[in-house]
């Protein structure tokens, strides 16, 4: 016969140690919560309105690689422009508002090359809020 040891296995698992240390994190966790600053949102106040949003000066090339400028702020007309005359048009012009956007229009026959130039130029010269515009067909 076998004999049977005395020793047999149990198969319980002791629980009293997990709930220290939930029991310590707990405290731990209520000490600590109420120490915490919460973040503040800026709401917008009641009778501040934002100004409305400037018409953007058009920086147009042309089939022939030529340069135009047009500010729809104040006409419609377009003018033809050097690059230097370009940036101290557009510096002029965001002097007086620092949030004037410049967009790029282009002939669709113009190389996306001389695009990028302009935008190269625009960039070189610190002209904030560059963008492209496209007319749909």
């Amino acid at each position: 016969m076998a004999r049977r040891s005395k020793r047999q296995l149990k198969n319980e698992i002791n629980v009293v140690p997990y709930i220290d240390v939930m029991l310590v994190l707990l405290i731990i966790f209520m000490i600590t919560a109420p120490m915490i600053n919460p973040g503040q949102i800026e709401l917008p106040e009641i009778g501040k309105s934002s100004a409305a949003p400037s018409a953007p000066l058009e920086v147009i090339v042309k089939a022939d690689s030529s340069l135009a400028l047009r500010d729809r702020a104040e006409t419609d007309l377009e003018r033809f422009v050097t690059h230097q005359q370009l940036i101290d048009a557009i510096k002029r012009k965001q002097s007086q508002n620092a949030e004037q956007p410049v967009v790029i229009a282009a002939d669709k026959s113009v190389r996306y090359e001389e695009v990028i130039k302009v935008m190269d130029i625009l960039q070189r010269h610190q002209v904030q809020r560059i963008g492209l515009l496209a007319q749909p067909k």
